[in-house]
């Protein structure tokens, strides 16, 4: 079954009903059983292994792309996405949204569907070892189709191809799960921003 959609950018929805969505790499039951002690098929999304058993459904999403923003038509999507789906929405300033961290030097991911953006994040090191990761934002239309997932996963990527050990994240207080299940834990306590609430979380790489 997961042979089928190997290498391939797919959205499974499991057995306890999340959805993960991503580049699909499929494991043979013979490497399942090496790696985790259980002989049967598998995938791996964005770090996440899901056995055949508990694959509700599986299905190839060939128009949504993961880029790494490089040039300036790329991060005009992040900006995009951002004004689209958190400005507009929580009365938020150009000049609140686009602060002192929107520097040349900055990376951006932007999830495109059909080369249209729909999802982004910003990334910029905070010490020699330790990445940040904020404004992780995904266009209501393409929410709870695990796309915010995929996006700090290709954040992590790319900041440990960078040689850093460490990702943090700012979660508002009332998203702290979507970071603990992709193993972030909090660190001191909620503070207030300008917009919301805050709880600081890390991840080691």
């Amino acid at each position: 079954m997961g042979m089928t959609f190997d290498r391939k950018m797919v959205q499974v929805t499991d057995s306890f009903g999340h959805v993960f969505t991503g580049e699909c790499e499929a494991l043979s039951p013979e490497y399942c059983f090496h790696e985790y002690g259980t002989e049967e098929e598998g995938v791996l999304i964005c770090k996440h292994l899901i056995y055949a058993s508990q694959i509700r459904e599986i299905r190839e999403l060939p128009k949504l792309s993961v880029i790494r923003a490089t040039e300036t038509w790329q991060q005009a999507g992040a900006y995009y996405v951002r004004i689209q789906a958190m400005a507009k929405k929580h009365h938020i300033t150009l000049r609140a949204e686009f602060d002192e961290h929107d520097q040349p030097e900055t990376k951006y991911i932007v999830v495109t569907d059909d080369n249209f953006p729909v999802a982004t994040a910003r990334m910029y090191p905070i010490d020699e070892q330790s990445m940040m990761i904020g404004r992780v934002v995904v266009l209501p239309e393409y929410r709870k189709r695990g796309i915010g997932r995929m996006v700090v996963c290709a954040c992590e990527e790319w900041a440990e191809e960078l040689g850093y050990t460490k990702t943090v994240v700012e979660s508002r207080d009332n998203k702290t799960e979507f970071y603990e299940i992709m193993g972030y834990e909090a660190v001191g306590d909620a503070v207030d921003g300008e917009t919301f609430r805050c709880i600081r979380m890390e991840k080691a790489l």
